[in-house]
């Protein structure tokens, strides 16, 4: 009887691996496989750059990369490894162990016996992995049994150990900048393989302008926002993406601190309103509303510490005061003896001057954060307690306040908000 065809394993692989590619996230169908679709990090890797050379050459040292969410650190290792004659293995660090890394070195070993062509070794998230795991990898790396390539997003000082670090380039990866998120984003547009090419995406110029912003450097949440949104909007083959679609398609889940009725919340916005209004005998009124109701009197304490920053704030740095202290003598007596404790802080608030500075002055803290990309923190205003980090300029360049009798002209704002104000001093100021 004639035995069965085996199936050509390499053939079956890709087969396989095209399969694969085809029903995964946007983000991973549209991984460049050239560097012509690489974007962004081109200190770290543009042309006539000594790593782009080493990998044009296939003389790639064991590398970390260090860098934020999304910036490409994956995609450039199996880069490497496509533009390489190399065996490609990728361990997710959360996801394997030392049996996997026996494997690893076994597979490496054979082919390095039999001079085919070397191994390299992806371990994402490599700050996962512990000190014996670590060492266990280390003396492989350091024969050249495997080239690793390690990915994390935590600073390498602290979370690989020195002697496997000592023997690996750290390659600092950035957040991508908006107009590179925004490149990222028109080619899953165009792309009629593995993106959106085939269907007609109307409104899209201006969302992805809003979308490469709001994404703060991450390809990652850019691509899989505008998976989202296009799907979400899809008909006849036609999709509509806005502003407020990318946005809902962007927004996250918070869990509701309670679920009282309406009219729970109607006297607990009166109590505020009649506070902010500098009546105390309304707020006393919805006070006892609440308490005699059977409203729980610390729900009533935490609500009067946040009014204490909020609608007072520095025009009376001792509300806070006040209220922090009411708060904390009314869960040492509870009911019904606080009730005095509730109304002497209530009236304390209602009669104390009035400023929202605080308030707004951080509303616009939030409106920059999510409306602006999330820049790095300045490397003068940085710490440098390891010697890579000292290296790479952490601290270079900050003047110690206390060493100056005048005072001292610094940025501590990162590059695109330089110059920013929150805070209206002459809002508060005379009012202390």
């Amino acid at each position: 009887m004639p035995r069965p065809k085996v199936p050509d394993t390499d053939l079956f692989d890709a087969a396989l691996a095209e399969q694969l590619r085809a029903e995964a996230p946007l983000a991973d169908r549209l991984r460049p496989t050239v560097w012509q679709d690489f974007v962004g990090q081109k200190e770290v890797i543009g042309s006539g750059t000594p790593l782009r050379q080493l990998i044009e050459q296939d003389q790639v040292p064991s590398l970390i990369f260090w860098g934020p969410p999304g910036s490409g650190k994956t995609t450039l290792a199996r880069l490497i490894a496509k533009l390489t004659r190399s065996d490609f293995i990728q361990l997710p660090a959360v996801a394997s162990g030392l049996a996997d890394l026996r494997q690893v070195v076994a597979r490496a070993s054979d082919r390095r016996k039999l001079h085919q062509t070397r191994t390299i070794l992806f371990i994402d998230e490599i700050h996962r992995w512990n000190k014996a795991q670590q060492d266990a990898l280390l003396p492989h790396v350091e024969n050249g049994t495997v080239t690793l390539i390690g990915a994390t997003t935590e600073n390498p000082s602290f979370e690989v150990i020195s002697a496997l670090l000592s023997r690996c380039r750290v390659i600092i990866i950035k957040a991508l900048a908006p107009e590179d998120i925004e490149s990222i984003l028109q080619r899953a547009l165009k792309d009629k393989e593995y993106g959106f090419g085939k269907i007609k995406v109307e409104g899209a110029t201006q969302a992805i302008k809003h979308l490469a912003i709001m994404a703060s450097g991450d390809a990652r949440v850019a691509l899989n926002t505008l998976e989202l949104a296009v799907k979400a909007s899809l008909k006849d083959n036609q999709s509509v993406i806005t502003d407020e679609l990318i946005k809902q398609s962007l927004q996250r889940t918070h869990l509701v601190y309670d679920k009282g009725g309406e009219e729970h919340f109607n006297l607990i916005s009166a109590l505020h309103k009649s506070m902010r209004g500098s009546n105390p005998d309304a707020a006393l009124y919805w006070l006892g509303r609440m308490l005699e109701a059977g409203e729980d009197p610390l729900y009533i304490a935490r609500r009067l510490i946040r009014f204490a920053s909020e609608d007072i704030g520095l025009a009376d740095p001792q509300a806070l005061v006040q209220a922090t202290a009411g708060f904390q003598a009314a869960h040492n007596i509870g009911m019904p003896e606080c009730n005095v404790i509730l109304a002497q802080t209530v009236v304390y608030l209602a009669n104390a001057p009035k400023s929202n500075s605080l308030y707004k002055a951080y509303q616009a803290v939030q409106q920059d954060v999510k409306a602006t990309i999330n820049e790095g923190v300045p490397l003068h205003l940085r710490n440098a307690p390891t010697d890579l980090m000292k290296e790479v300029g952490y601290g270079q360049g900050y003047k110690y306040n206390p060493d100056y009798d005048e005072p001292v002209e610094q940025d501590y704002l990162p590059p695109s908000l330089k110059g920013r104000k929150y805070l209206d001093n002459k809002n508060y100021q005379s009012k202390i």
